[in-house]
């Protein structure tokens, strides 16, 4: 029987990562994307993993409604990945209502609506998985991203309620902590920033792979008595 996951926020450079170590893992899996189009990603897998299923799911986050129409495109799971997210780098005199609003929605309210739409699901399978990808800031906080911080924080709070919660059904809820991994996402730090920021990690800047390889680690078996946990991978830049 195909395994399905659903991973939100599939397009970015992480969630593309982890997408395709989740097809090598043999996983089948639900798309999500927004703004960046995904479909290039999902024709390489179908035409690589031709035995699994790779299915495009387009909803923005951060609207009121959105982890619904994800949901209702689902019909099968027993994982589910967020990787979605944006950065906002403000002082917070300067952070909208707007700015926090989406914020709030794409790194929690909708994630975990999706997660209650779709959890139904996992009474059909023995085991099954949530991850979040989280930040260090959400263990740390970082100045002038006290709201990234504060959602980020929420994410680990959630991560570690519902493991409780989920115990008795088989499913495992955990994060992955990533540090300074290089993506566009940093796009706005300065050469000297940047050499700054790699003089602080002991084992240096992280890829997006280095992600990836932790979330399979914790959807395929072997780390099925790891549960609440908050897996950091941050080169050592935070202990």
């Amino acid at each position: 029987m195909k395994r399905f996951a659903v991973v939100l926020g599939a397009s970015g450079e992480i969630g593309q990562s982890i997408c395709r170590q989740l097809a090598e893992d043999g996983w089948s899996l639900y798309l999500h994307w927004n703004r960046n189009g995904i479909s290039e990603l999902t024709q390489q897998l179908a035409d690589e993993f031709p035995r699994q299923e790779f299915i495009a799911l387009q909803s923005d986050l951060s609207q009121s409604g959105s982890a619904k129409l994800v949901a209702d495109q689902v019909y099968d799971a027993s994982c589910i990945v967020v990787a979605s997210g944006q950065s906002i780098v403000k002082l917070l005199t300067e952070t909208t209502s707007e700015d926090m609003d989406a914020l709030w929605h794409v790194h929690v309210k909708n994630p975990v609506e999706a997660i209650r739409f779709i959890s139904p699901f996992f009474h059909r399978h023995p085991k099954s998985y949530v991850v979040f990808v989280t930040s260090i800031w959400g263990e740390t906080g970082a100045s002038m991203e006290t709201v990234y911080s504060a959602v980020k924080g929420a994410q680990s709070a959630f991560v570690k309620a519902y493991a409780k919660e989920m115990a008795p059904a088989g499913t495992r809820v955990n994060a992955v902590s990533p540090g300074f991994i290089q993506t566009k996402m940093n796009h706005f730090l300065s050469e000297e920033e940047l050499e700054e920021l790699q003089q602080e990690i002991p084992l240096g800047f992280g890829e997006p792979k280095d992600i990836a390889d932790a979330v399979s680690f914790l959807v395929n078996g072997k780390a099925d008595y790891m549960t609440g946990q908050i897996l950091r991978i941050n080169g050592g830049w935070h202990m």
